[in-house]
């Protein structure tokens, strides 16, 4: 490439973060080749921070990188036009046959497919039944779940209009088994294969009565024969875009054919409740090729590298007074893969969890690290350590993250804190209004407070929650959580206090932020009136 076709073709990139007027054309406007180049990449054209994902396979920080076979098979998807039903049919006998059920189907993601098989053993395959959603008037509208299947992928079933019936032993489920009872949903691991309430001692209950179970093993791995429906299980829903590592927004449901094709068809194309939840020709094929290539991929081999990543950042960690480090190897089915625990004297090392967290989310290049799901931990993590998952890294990203932690960790930046005694005493009960995106609602705090700490209850619109927090001067920080029937709401309020106000920003975790005051609550006497004036 010369020289001056290389100037001209960078003088297009748009400035990051400059993106008014901005065509994403212009990015690749000379050739991907300028752009890579000039040290571009097509989300900093626009304004955006790339990351380094070692975090593992968590959908908010993208999850997994898509094969190569994968991305050729979606480009060569696009090349032609099919009729969609016809597709399904076809790539869903195949996925029988490579994964040794009946039937699969490529779904828009695993919770997509959660939703899919609840609408479809509600509706049994009806048309009619399907424009009813959500109302389940006169249909099965009832699924159970074990204790410790709540999570908040209930909604996926939820969705649907379906009430959730929790249960703890085997004689509950044998009490609420009943005429209303859709489904069975479980969540896969340790307690779904051993146990009172495992998939085998559900089934033994539910097959006779012809009940389905669902089995929700997202993060699992796909094994040959089927670890869940041999235990009994009907339909067993995957995620694409983690370890398989097909389309982020694609997933899998396997097992009954007569199911999955009842549940097939209250997604899209098909119009009604799920036609939000289609899944593009390309997406299909990307998915099929993801399954086809997880049969050769040298799955030791990839191990054996992920664990390389770990054993470079222990290695070069080593030598940092304080520091020790631990890999782990999970041998289960869910979220199998190698992670570095790294631990640190406090005494020596300044800095919590989540000050070393967020110097690495700060820096350049952004690395994510630690966290779980869709949010990060919460409470924050105030423990000296962090935890590295290596299988989403790229080849020389661990280099990276070795040199980054050891610079932090052998010279630790100093963080300031909030200090000083509270100013005021704020004990007592606050209305407290919250301004959402689109919405102001009114909620409650309940304080009491000791020194500078306090604890107390957020009342909000979904119910009432734990709230504690601290206040140095004017300065407060509190913090609550919900995280009942599968719902996960954490809030954390940062602002500033006087006697009778309070106000500031609220971090809503994974929904984003929000605005906030709260004033002292009025107490008036029964019966009193306000005076005018």
């Amino acid at each position: 490439m010369k020289r001056r076709e290389l100037i001209k073709g960078l003088s297009l990139l748009p400035v990051a973060g400059a993106v008014s007027g901005y065509s994403i054309e212009s990015v690749f406007a000379a050739s991907p080749e300028m752009v890579k180049q000039a040290g571009k990449s097509i989300y900093e054209a626009i304004g955006v921070r790339p990351l380094i994902n070692a975090r593992g396979t968590v959908t908010v920080v993208g999850a997994s990188q898509i094969l190569p076979e994968v991305q050729k098979a979606m480009d060569e998807a696009v090349k032609e036009y099919v009729q969609i039903d016809e597709l399904m049919d076809a790539v869903g006998a195949r996925l029988g046959e490579l994964t040794g059920t009946e039937f699969g189907y490529v779904s828009s993601g695993a919770s997509a497919a959660i939703t899919a098989a609840t609408a479809g053993c509600v509706t049994g395959g009806d048309p009619d039944k399907l424009w009813m959603i959500p109302d389940l008037t006169g249909m099965k509208d009832e699924v159970i779940i074990p204790a410790y299947s709540r999570t908040a992928y209930d909604a996926a079933a939820k969705a649907v209009g379906v009430r959730m019936v929790e249960v703890n032993t085997l004689d509950d489920l044998k009490l609420a088994i009943g005429p209303r009872t859709a489904m069975i949903l479980v969540l896969a691991g340790a307690r779904s294969e051993n146990g009172p309430l495992s998939i085998k001692e559900i089934s033994s209950i539910a097959k006779p009565l012809g009940v389905p179970i669902l089995v929700d093993a997202a993060a699992e791995v796909l094994e040959v024969p089927n670890p869940h429906i041999a235990q009994g299980a009907d339909l067993v829903a995957y995620s694409g875009g983690k370890y398989i590592r097909g389309p982020q927004c694609a997933g899998l449901l396997l097992g009954r054919k007569d199911l999955i094709i009842a549940s097939r068809i209250n997604a899209g194309p098909h119009h009604g409740f799920g036609r939000g939840f289609k899944v593009g020709r390309e997406e299909i094929m990307g998915m099929l090729a993801a399954v086809e290539t997880w049969f050769k991929r040298d799955h030791a081999a990839e191990w054996k590298t992920w664990v390389s990543y770990g054993n470079h950042i222990m290695q070069r960690l080593a030598s940092v007074k304080g520091v020790t480090t631990q890999l782990s190897e999970p041998k289960g089915r869910s979220n199998r893969a190698p992670s570095v625990t790294i631990n640190w004297d406090k005494s020596i090392i300044p800095l919590t969890g989540e000050d070393m967290e967020g110097l690495l989310w700060d820096g350049t290049p952004r690395i994510a690290v630690s966290g779980a799901g869709s949010f990060l931990p919460f409470p924050p993590n105030l423990q000296p350590n962090i935890s590295i998952h290596t299988p989403a890294l790229q080849p020389g990203e661990e280099k990276i993250i070795a040199d980054r932690v050891y610079a932090l960790l052998s010279k630790p930046p100093m963080i300031k804190r909030a200090a000083g005694e509270a100013a005021f005493d704020l004990s007592g009960q606050w209305d407290l209004k919250m301004k959402f995106s689109a919405s102001t609602v009114d909620q409650t705090l309940i304080i009491e407070q000791k020194g500078n700490e306090f604890i107390g209850t957020h009342i909000a619109s979904i119910g009432s929650r734990d709230l504690d927090g601290t206040l140095h001067g004017k300065q407060i920080t509190m913090r609550s959580s919900y995280t009942k029937d599968g719902v996960r709401i954490n809030y954390t309020f940062t602002g500033t206090a006087d006697a009778n106000t309070m106000q500031g920003k609220v971090s809503l975790s994974e929904y984003g932020d929000a605005e906030w005051i709260a004033k002292r609550h009025d107490y008036r006497p029964a019966g009193a009136r306000r005076s005018r004036g």
